[in-house]
């Protein structure tokens, strides 16, 4: 019987001090100008307050606060909205609360401020401590500047640290890609982030690609720092996510045991799940307004803060849940699959034949599980279970 998840809380800051040619989430650039802390806080708040009948009592088990840049903002704008949304929500006792943050020096004396908020859990998006490849990347920071950044957030009593991480940039060799790791291992990370540049549609780097390492030497760096990884006790649990004991990121697992999640701020993405009087599961996506000028002048707008929403047909529910689980190296039962979707188990058996032909999927007939090869070629794997068998 279908039974509603978790639920999360993802916060967008939508602000930058300068895009990123990679980047394609929703961030816009600030310079350095003042953003408008208050009036982004109250319309944050505010949004909130139009979403809570969606949380149906449930408490949060994770608080994600992501960008754009959250760490443009100061330690009082996360004190106040974490003391609101205490008044407002109830918080596990042990709940995660994480913040992206950028090692640039801008941002590093506010460490502590956030950890005296109530935020436990920080993510530094370091993507190389190599100049060449930052410059590349257009980083504002310096390799030094992320290692400063480390010792000061440990200073300040974070104790569960990721670092995000990239690997297949222009000009980067095995030798190259290996040091970045052999850095990073060196800070003692809780939690690494390691994954391939990928040139996304709406992008300069999509418009304008640069020189991106050829095929074979990206399989060499992708073995070689997987090797490297596992041997230092930093144990992979998703496509691109290292943990060590007990360190996994909860909110990201939130996400791909198909969980569910409010969304506030500029751009910000939901799923809500509901179950009605004949305890049938029926599953909204919807999403906020995306630029940040206009968020605002939405708490105004009678319409709110949604720019769209949509429900999830029940046909696609299963391949839904499988785009999330199957990142997952472990994947998940097939009862979570039944319980997620309301589906019965053998309407998907009948999609899997192929998948396990191809050594795709574990031979295992209680979990939906991808195989290593599986997890290098998951669209593959997408791709056979979407399709309704021949049989």
């Amino acid at each position: 019987m279908p039974v509603l998840p978790p639920l999360a809380l993802y916060v967008h800051v939508p602000w930058c001090v300068r895009k990123c040619p990679y980047c394609d989430f929703n961030s816009h650039g600030a310079g350095r100008s003042e953003l408008p802390e208050e009036a982004y806080l109250n319309a944050l708040l505010a949004d909130l307050d139009a979403d809570l009948p969606l949380a149906a009592g449930r408490p949060l088990d994770t608080i994600f606060i992501g960008g754009g840049t959250p760490s443009l903002m100061s330690g009082g704008f996360y004190q106040r909205l974490l003391d609101e949304l205490l008044r407002r929500l109830s918080f596990a006792d042990d709940i995660e609360i994480t913040l992206e943050a950028n090692p640039g020096t801008l941002e590093r004396g506010r460490f502590h401020a956030y950890r005296q908020a109530g935020i436990n859990r920080l993510s530094l998006g370091v993507q190389s401590f190599q100049s060449a490849q930052l410059e590349a990347l257009g980083r504002i920071h310096s390799g030094e500047d992320a290692i400063a950044a480390v010792e000061e957030a440990r200073t300040a009593g974070f104790d569960n640290l990721n670092l995000d991480l990239m690997h297949g940039l222009p000009g980067q060799t095995p030798e190259l890609a290996l040091a970045d790791l052999e850095q990073a291992l060196a800070l003692a990370p809780e939690h690494l982030s390691w994954y391939q540049l990928t040139l996304e549609p709406n992008t300069e780097f999509h418009a304008r690609p640069p020189a991106l390492p050829e095929e074979e030497i990206l399989w060499d760096i992708q073995d070689l720092g997987h090797e490297r990884l596992e041997a230092a006790g930093l144990s992979r649990y998703e496509i691109s996510a290292y943990a060590r004991p007990g360190r996994r990121s909860r909110h990201n697992l939130n996400y791909w045991r198909f969980g569910d999640y409010l969304g506030i701020g500029a751009g910000s993405h939901g799923k809500l799940s509901a179950l009605d009087d004949s305890r049938r599961l029926s599953i909204e996506r919807r999403w906020k307004t995306r630029q940040p000028e206009a968020y605002l002048r939405r708490r105004q707008d009678p319409r709110g803060f949604v720019a769209g929403r949509g429900r999830i047909d029940e046909d696609e529910l299963p391949l839904e849940f499988a785009m999330n689980a199957l990142r997952l190296v472990e994947g998940v039962s097939m009862s979570d699959w039944q319980a997620h979707t309301g589906r019965p188990r053998d309407m998907l058996e009948k999609r899997l034949g192929a998948a396990r032909n191809k050594g795709l999927l574990v031979e295992d007939a209680e979990r939906l599980q991808a195989s290593p090869r599986g997890l290098l070629f998951l669209n593959e794997l997408l791709a056979l279970i979407s399709e309704p068998s021949s049989e």
